[in-house]
């Protein structure tokens, strides 16, 4: 069974792919916990409206 992501998640993956960064270079330059960030990408925690629209306007 393929598990769907986010579309949080979707687009922090693209992002570090796109720029070819890891999550600690990432949680970085978003002021987050790598591990806060982990848990987003994989969707054990839903970010909250502030995390996801500061992520947002800060990977597009």
């Amino acid at each position: 069974m393929a598990e769907q992501f986010s579309n949080i998640a979707e687009d922090i993956i693209k992002y570090q792919k796109k720029f070819d960064m890891t999550d600690t270079q990432l949680a970085f330059q978003l002021k987050m916990s790598v591990e806060r960030l982990h848990d987003i990408k994989s969707m054990e925690v839903a970010p909250t409206k502030e995390e996801t629209d500061y992520i947002e306007s800060n990977i597009k």
